[in-house]
């Protein structure tokens, strides 16, 4: 879809936009050879009001998108180069083209050490969550959760299934063994309910084309969690893949 996402959002939802909580990324931007990523402050700014435009509205949460992407280019500057995209964003904030501004992090392990009293504070911050993340990730969100002082609430998760429900991964292993006693979910509600622990997540965004699934999934946070299993299966995952990259 190119970057017509937002304009053919627009389009579908017509009248019913306003009715929707509406969040985005940016980061990934247009190029001369196609999409590039840029921490580049002025960019991000004027990609946020394009986002307005193209919404006719302004979203409520805009995310920085994979900033770990231009973090390897930034070298020795590369907190500079978080902070003042993170000011993008909060300025963008403080102007009225959001709500509020998140960081959405795929690989966030160069991340932690880059945080300090000079990187605006998120109102947000998403990661992988579930099962199929490794120790790397789950280690690196929860560093970088305590170096930005983030709440509960602050943290979200996606990719639950680590790409698709149907992926013949969820019928070779079982993860019904991480929740509490026999209560009939299927094994794609158990993933999609343990994803909420591994990291410790708020919410967890998945897409779908069918309500029936997304019923499904909002029936699985019923489910309880073994908290000690996840806990063990997190130590065994450090010893395993540590020293190995995630």
């Amino acid at each position: 879809m190119g970057f017509q996402s937002h304009r053919t959002l627009a389009q579908t939802a017509g009248d019913l936009l306003p009715k929707f909580t509406v969040s985005t990324k940016v980061g990934y931007l247009p190029g001369p050879h196609g999409a590039e990523h840029s921490l580049n402050p002025v960019r991000l700014l004027a990609a946020v009001e394009q986002a307005v435009r193209d919404f006719g509205r302004e979203p409520e949460l805009v995310f920085l998108h994979n900033p770990e992407q231009s973090l390897r280019e930034a070298g020795a500057r590369g907190r500079e180069a978080l902070a003042a995209a993170c000011e993008a964003l909060r300025e963008a904030t403080v102007k009225g083209l959001c709500g509020a501004w998140g960081v959405a992090s795929w690989a966030p392990s160069p991340l932690p050490g880059l945080i300090d009293k000079t990187v605006p504070r998120p109102a947000v911050l998403m990661v992988r969550a579930g099962l199929l993340v490794g120790a790397g990730t789950l280690d690196a969100t929860d560093a970088l959760t305590a170096a930005w002082g983030l709440g509960s609430g602050e943290v979200w998760g996606m990719s639950p299934f680590a790409g698709s429900a149907s992926s013949p991964v969820w019928e070779r292993f079982d993860p019904r063994v991480f929740l509490r006693g026999d209560s009939g979910f299927s094994r794609v509600q158990a993933a999609f309910r343990i994803a909420y622990a591994l990291p410790r997540v708020a919410a967890v965004a998945v897409g779908t084309d069918q309500p029936s699934h997304l019923a499904e999934l909002v029936d699985a946070l019923n489910a309880g969690v073994n908290t000690s299993v996840t806990d063990e299966y997190r130590c065994l995952l450090r010893e395993r893949f540590r020293g190995q990259p995630d």
